[in-house]
């Protein structure tokens, strides 16, 4: 009887998936896709076909002038090669310090780690606007306003970085570390040889969150770098937007060329990310 019951359990469990699950999953396929096709289909558009109403589903008559127009309008190729570098330094950093960090409050006994660790969660508590004023006047005592190191210093460290890690060195075995030890190795090369090879999940975690933190941070580029020459991306788009009209088919067009390198990689990384954060236990 108990068997039967059970060929029935596994019967259900591996059986055809259900067309309701099917139903919800292409309906909020189709809601998340939705902006997207929008903005691609804006960005083929003209200003009136976007502002009329009703709206227009489709344009007129396509209209590819509108990317040609974004680099008229913007220094694209140079704000381009700008967010690329703020992104490659910051996440750099992130993992740099944000994986040495974890491994400490993780597998390193030290006075005061508890407590230091909590500091380090309120961190994420507080608002990132709270630090402006103070790291403005950093970033002018140092004279790097207008440069890629203003923008970039404040994003070296995240306290979101310390914590993902230490999540995923928790889950990591101790029999690895020990045996490491008992092989001669010093705290520096147990770390460097045995366990950072092991978090590669969520090391790709923490890149992939990173890069889009950083391709997407408008405050603070948008205080430090009033230059158009040494502002990213983010800014360029924002300057698009003018304070009575808009031409919201070149905004949509350079936003779509702006997202672009960002979906790519989110492509091509999202199972890391995916068994990255669900190794750590973050919900």
């Amino acid at each position: 009887m108990s068997e039967a019951i059970a060929s029935r359990a596994r019967s259900r469990r591996t059986g055809p998936p259900s067309i309701d699950a099917h139903a919800v999953l292409v309906i909020g396929s189709l809601v998340m896709l939705f902006p997207f096709a929008w903005q691609l289909i804006a960005s083929f558009s003209t200003q009136g076909d976007v502002t009329a109403i009703p709206p227009h589903l489709l344009p007129s008559e396509p209209h590819p002038e509108t990317y040609p127009a974004v680099f008229a309008q913007l220094p694209f190729v140079s704000q381009a090669a700008v967010s690329v570098t703020i992104t490659v330094l910051r996440v750099l950093g992130q993992v740099i310090f944000g994986s040495m960090a974890g491994y400490a409050f993780a597998r390193m006994p030290f006075p005061g780690r508890n407590i230091i660790f909590g500091f380090v969660l309120a961190i994420l508590m507080v608002p990132p606007q709270v630090f402006l004023i103070s790291q403005y006047q950093i970033i002018q005592a140092l004279g790097w306003l207008n440069s890629i190191p203003g923008i970039v210093a404040p994003g070296l460290f995240s306290a979101f970085a310390a914590f993902l890690m230490r999540q995923f060195f928790l889950g990591l075995p101790e029999d690895l570390e020990e045996a490491a030890r008992l092989d001669g190795a010093n705290a520096f090369q147990v770390f460097w040889r045995v366990m950072l090879p092991l978090a590669v999940p969520g090391l790709s975690a923490l890149v992939v969150i990173g890069v889009l933190a950083s391709w997407n941070d408008l405050l603070w580029p948008l205080v430090v770098a009033t230059q158009p020459g040494s502002q990213p991306l983010s800014v360029g788009l924002a300057t698009l937007q003018g304070q009575f009209t808009t031409n919201y088919p070149v905004l949509m067009a350079a936003a779509l060329l702006a997202a672009a390198p960002i979906l790519v990689i989110f492509l091509i990384m999202q199972r890391r990310v995916i068994d990255g954060l669900a190794f750590s236990g973050i919900k």
